[in-house]
């Protein structure tokens, strides 16, 4: 929600001006929450990328041990055995 920023006109009596400081001060105020509430959800939010980057990370390296093992074995199928013997005739 934006708003827009209204220009004080030099033509307001000064009886208005207490009103105009005080709509000044609440609006700062606000900003002044509202960006405190964006840094502390910036906050969880780089905490929950941190996160989701170790998970990431922990997640390919059970992949590459996977994949080596998958080789592993794809190696050993590929490798015709020691112990074969050739058929004799009977």
């Amino acid at each position: 929600m934006r708003t827009r920023i209204r220009r004080m006109n030099a033509t307001k009596p000064p009886s208005e001006l207490p009103a105009l400081l005080q709509a000044l001060s609440d609006k700062a105020d606000r900003l002044a929450l509202r960006h405190a509430e964006l840094q502390r959800i910036n906050a969880l939010l780089d905490e929950r990328v941190r996160q989701l980057e170790a998970e990431r990370d922990a997640l390919r390296q059970r992949l590459g041990e996977a994949r080596a093992r998958v080789d592993h074995l794809l190696a050993r199928l590929d490798t015709p055995p020691a112990a074969a013997k050739p058929d004799l005739p009977a």
